[in-house]
């Protein structure tokens, strides 16, 4: 019987370093048939056909990367006896590559990203277990049409719900708010749940200039009118709470909008999702009058992701809202 084929698309992170002893540090050097010789029967499981896309950490994996690895998945994809594809990445950025993918690329295939938190150097070098499993997640069945998942330690993350919680963990992509949609158990993925709300944008291009802030006690409106002043298109505020900001913030934030600036709101919270409850000045309600687009329960480089690719698309507030609003609050 016919192996399944799967592509797996290796771009850097801590899956391919190594310590160099020159130096005492970790750095890429691994090339791909390295990394996958050392995942032992994998063989017996699927045929590998690899793409080396590059050899980078994560935290050097910008923008324009994201959108020709996106390109290169694309064309991955059309190839009829592909089954599905496992992408390797930099743990740091991983999640928002993978959000990336999950909004802006529509298939049935099986799309799996994956990393390791602990080089090759190290004792309980995890990237040879974290490929083997995110490779039997992209050969079931049971992966297709679920959008792209994330495996790491044996549990099955969806792109759109998963973040990095730990610097050092082995478990430290999770699900904060539902927990994994599934495990991969004996060489074979088991799902306990479904992804309820899925999302695509349809659009193959971002604009990249969405910037990130980040509220806290007592800020004021200079980082926003820098933002605005410097080029900004679109920006997001990690808010207080349920999706508050000091008073303080509030003349910038009109600034923003008086200048055609795209502003969306999540909250600097690990779960939960903003909300316009408080009527005080800076509270949520004011925010939302003004014409603040809430995020939903995204953190905020997630809501960064969606912004840029929402504005390829559209500059019209009405249009933003309902692409980034969509399935999270009720029309008003």
């Amino acid at each position: 019987m016919d192996k399944p084929k799967v592509a797996v698309v290796f771009t850097g992170g801590t899956i391919s370093m190594s310590v160099d002893p020159r130096i005492g540090a970790a750095i890429p050097s691994l090339s791909s048939q390295e990394i996958l010789s050392l995942v032992t029967n994998i063989d017996k499981y699927a045929d590998i056909e690899t793409y080396n896309f590059s050899k980078l950490p994560g935290p050097h994996i910008d923008l324009g990367l994201m959108v020709e690895l996106r390109k290169l998945v694309v064309e991955i994809l059309m190839h009829e006896d592909i089954t599905g594809i496992v992408i390797t990445h930099g743990t740091d950025t991983l999640e928002e590559t993978a959000y990336l993918l999950d909004l802006s690329i529509s298939s049935s295939k099986p799309i799996v990203v994956v990393g390791a938190m602990r080089n090759s150097s190290e004792l309980g070098y995890d990237g040879p277990s974290n490929l083997a499993a995110a490779v039997c997640t992209a050969i079931s069945p049971q992966s297709k049409d679920k959008g792209v998942l994330v495996v790491m330690n044996n549990e099955v993350n969806a792109a759109s719900e998963v973040t990095k919680t730990n610097t050092l963990s082995l478990d430290t992509f999770k699900s904060l708010e539902f927990g994994p949609l599934g495990i991969v158990d004996n060489d074979e993925v088991i799902f306990h749940r479904d992804i309820v709300i899925r999302q695509h944008i349809d659009t193959e291009r971002i604009v990249p200039e969405v910037d990130l802030i980040k509220c806290v006690a007592g800020m004021d409106s200079r980082l926003i009118k820098y933002c605005v002043d410097t080029g900004a298109k679109g920006l997001v505020i990690e808010a207080l709470g349920r999706g508050n900001v000091p008073p303080a913030m509030i003349e910038g934030i009109e600034y923003a909008i008086n200048h055609k600036v795209a502003v969306v709101m999540v909250s600097r919270c690990p779960t939960g999702r903003v909300l316009d409850t408080y009527g005080y000045v800076g509270g949520g309600r004011t925010l939302r009058n003004l014409g603040v687009i809430l995020g939903g329960d995204l953190p905020g480089q997630k809501a960064r992701i969606k912004l840029m690719l929402a504005l390829s698309i559209t500059t019209d507030t009405e249009g933003l809202k309902e692409i980034i609003e969509l399935n999270q609050y009720k029309r008003r």
